[in-house]
């Protein structure tokens, strides 16, 4: 049974989030990319350079978490943990991307601090099933 477009895009997303942001492997991310990408973040600079020159600028030690993910025809949102930045504290991560002939060209996002477990007054971790180490 062949994958829909959605399951297509969804696994688009997540090899593309790990060749830029844990692998940091510029180059191969660029396929993933347009050169033409719209960057609505108020945390990034403008376009694919944009993205990367952030990403460079972070530690090494960055890591990408990616939790529940939906598509719905062009457009996919990955719920997702940044850690190990460099930061203050991990954060939580909603990033909706526009993908147009197995590339993206659009992506806008909602950023947040994770709470810890104290902070927290569901008692329910923001991401997966535990709090993460402060």
């Amino acid at each position: 049974m062949a994958a829909t477009k959605q399951e297509k895009n969804k696994a688009l997303v997540l090899r593309a989030f790990d060749t830029l942001f844990n692998q940091r492997d510029y180059q191969a991310a660029e396929q993933y990319w347009s050169p033409k990408y719209i960057q609505h973040s108020a945390h990034i600079g403008p376009g694919r350079e944009g993205l990367f020159d952030l990403i460079k600028s972070i530690p090494s030690t960055l890591k990408y978490e990616a939790g529940t993910i939906v598509a719905d025809g062009d457009f996919v949102i990955v719920h997702g943990r940044f850690s190990d930045f460099g930061g203050p504290r991990n954060w939580i991560a909603a990033d909706i991307l526009r993908i147009e002939d197995g590339i993206f060209v659009e992506h806008w996002d909602v950023i947040q601090d994770e709470a810890t477990e104290e902070e927290s007054k569901s008692k329910a971790p923001m991401f997966g099933n535990n709090f993460a180490a402060q």
